[in-house]
């Protein structure tokens, strides 16, 4: 079987296209750079979804917890306290150990049956993990930047007339998140290489459909040689957080761009002639 086959039959497998069962032996590379390849589609997927919907709850935390009323501020506090204090590896197998007490017929509200069964999957119940968990320390870090706001900004918002959400959306939270993007930028890299976390936890892979790590550890298994399966992995992942890094790179100069040569190159400029 050729390499671009084997590409083509298991490029995919990690969410449910092309073959069924895993190879059994003979292993090559190819195969294994296919399959572990296959189960970054789960690791992206986390890190993605956990990032934008982390953001959007960090944001808001960030507020609660700057905000003068403490029925908003210590409810905030509490919640960053708690998942900043606890490794992310027991937040997982609480999760877990907590949502399989639900009933497997589903909760009934107000005569309308709720399924919870899809919660002991990883895709959903690892997730709300890595989201409680990101927003957790993206609301310090956006907090750190909403109280490093320079009072002159605020003080020339109020003289051209802005108060409220105006001066909110167009002042402070510019200004925070070019505070805090480079904070946010380590942030984000360190929730994609959590994601490997879900592996070891509690949620199981079904039908044999894991992410990068359990195909890793297939792998390792069947060959009794870690050193290929679990390089492959960190070569993924660093080129994943090259890619991270670059993304962010623009957004950061997009944040940037008014500043005083935010925008420009350093440019390589010989001295020809003193």
């Amino acid at each position: 079987m050729s390499c671009a086959q084997t590409i083509a039959d298991y490029g995919l497998r990690a969410i449910g296209i092309g073959e069924r069962t895993l190879p059994r032996s003979d292993f090559d590379l190819c195969q294994q750079f296919a399959l572990i390849g296959s189960g970054m589609i789960w690791n992206i997927y986390f890190g993605v979804l956990a990032l934008a919907v982390g953001f959007v709850l960090a944001t808001a935390l960030a507020l609660a917890k700057a905000s003068g009323n403490p029925w908003l501020r210590r409810p905030a506090e509490a919640f960053i306290f708690v998942f900043r204090g606890s490794p992310l590896f027991i937040q997982f197998f609480l999760a877990y150990s907590a949502l399989v007490l639900l009933p497997k017929a589903g909760l009934t509200i107000l005569g309308v049956t709720i399924p919870t069964g899809w919660l002991t999957r990883a895709w959903a119940g690892a997730l709300i993990v890595l989201i409680l968990n990101t927003a957790a320390y993206s609301a310090e870090i956006f907090h750190g930047g909403l109280r490093n706001v320079p009072k002159g900004d605020l003080e020339a918002a109020e003289a051209y007339g802005l108060t409220g959400w105006r001066r909110f959306r167009r002042i402070v939270w510019p200004t925070m998140l070019r505070l805090s993007w480079p904070a946010y930028t380590n942030e984000a890299i360190f929730l994609f290489h959590a994601t490997t976390l879900v592996f070891f936890s509690g949620f199981p892979a079904i039908r044999q459909m894991g992410d990068s790590l359990y195909y890793a550890s297939y792998f390792a298994d069947k060959t009794f040689n870690p050193f290929v399966a679990y390089p492959i992995v960190a070569g993924y992942f660093i080129l994943l957080t090259l890619g991270l890094i670059a993304l962010f790179g623009v957004i950061n100069r997009r944040l940037n761009r008014h500043l005083p040569g935010a925008a420009h190159r350093l440019k390589y400029r010989p001295k020809l002639i003193r």
